[in-house]
């Protein structure tokens, strides 16, 4: 009797074991199963996909704009004007060509003053300012890119933003709420920069963090996004920052009365509406 009982206990035992481990490997392979439908996009998709939201939305978009200046003792400037942007290729959402027109209107000694790129893919783009009190276009040559923004803490090529193609992107880490990508350089010696490291929301692809490094791996300028809403459907940044670190300067970026798809004709994108504002388009509808 002793024996049977020890054989069923024996028995009990090995069939617990079996049921127990067969459990076991059904979770690790539905856990392997659900990791692997989770697809991370290629650095090359993300890349494209974070600069479609940064610069590509809608055909076209309007902004009204306010610019705070800060230096390291609290003094402040502002400007303010009104952005134009044109996709000129409808089919790419991510990379194309495009045209910007940048119109300010305030304080006074910047008043219809205005800006314009016609940013290239395969070639360096181009850039005019219109100065008023002088009634002269100028040429703002591919070398001054990388030069302050109406005396701004963001830079000319910030404005209509950096062609990916110029740099080599690196995806060094991915968490559950963004990823995070190291951009080198291709040719180094046209930028202040060595690296920049930026991070992109998973979800919506907005780049809400840039951190840029000089050629002795500090850290000294950082992009922060402040502020999204989503606006006829698309994500937008609505408020953000450009930090100086070493001259403890900053500039805070508001965009206003935002709007996608308005049908802006391509005529107004010349040098003829630098010095004649193309005022049915800057204007709110």
């Amino acid at each position: 009797m002793t024996i049977i009982i020890k054989l069923f206990r024996i028995i009990y035992f090995l069939l617990i074991l079996l049921f127990s481990t067969s459990y076991q490997l059904s979770w690790a392979e539905e856990v392997k199963t659900m990791a692997s439908s989770i697809k991370i996009p290629s650095v090359n998709d993300i890349i494209k996909n974070a600069n479609r939201v940064a610069y590509y939305q809608g055909r076209d978009g309007r902004a009204k704009v306010s610019m705070t200046i800060m230096d390291s003792q609290g003094r402040s400037r502002y400007r303010q004007f009104t952005i134009l942007r044109l996709n000129k290729d409808a089919e790419d959402q991510c990379c194309g060509d495009q045209r910007f027109y940048v119109y300010f209107h305030r304080p006074a000694d910047v008043n219809k003053m205005a800006f314009m790129v016609w940013k290239h893919i395969n070639k360096d783009d181009d850039r005019w300012l219109y100065l008023p009190a002088l009634d002269l276009v100028k040429r703002i040559a591919a070398s001054d890119e990388r030069a302050s923004f109406v005396g701004s803490n963001f830079f000319y090529e910030d404005v209509s933003g950096r062609n990916i193609n110029e740099d080599i992107h690196e995806l060094v880490e991915t968490t559950k709420t963004y990823y995070t990508l190291k951009n080198t350089p291709r040719d180094p010696k046209p930028v202040e920069f060595a690296y920049y490291t930026m991070w992109i929301h998973r979800k919506t692809f907005v780049p809400v963090k840039v951190e840029y490094y000089d050629k002795k791996g500090e850290k000294y300028r950082v992009y922060e996004v402040l502020k999204v809403d989503t606006i006829q459907g698309f994500p937008s940044i609505t408020k953000s920052r450009m930090s100086d670190l070493r001259t403890k300067g900053e500039t805070i970026i508001e965009y206003r009365d935002v709007k996608y798809n308005i049908g802006l004709p391509d005529k107004i994108f010349t040098e003829r509406y630098l010095r004649r504002a193309p005022k049915k388009y800057l204007k709110k509808k």
